[in-house]
């Protein structure tokens, strides 16, 4: 299981690199900007943002850390919305 520091510690490299979530139900959710996604003590809120407004989310959704199963490298591009791949 990750803990929060380590997901927290991801988030804020400087610079950025996106990153992909992956969770126990084989769902994926990618990462574009640090801002979308809010680290708790049990569980991780990532926010959907539109392509217009890709640092503002229009709905979120929350998953559990111990669901939380890997952590992975996007390369670098042009952010579409957050959401499951």
């Amino acid at each position: 299981m990750f803990r929060p520091e380590e997901i927290q510690a991801r988030l804020r490299e400087k610079p950025f690199r996106p990153l992909r979530f992956i969770v126990s139900e084989g769902l994926r959710y990618d990462i574009h900007h640090p801002d979308l996604v809010f680290v708790g003590e049990r569980d991780l809120m990532i926010g959907f943002a539109s392509a217009a407004r890709p640092t503002v989310y229009n709905r979120v959704i929350r998953v559990a850390l111990v669901h939380l199963v890997g952590i992975e490298d996007l390369p670098a591009s042009t952010p579409s919305a957050n959401g499951p791949t």
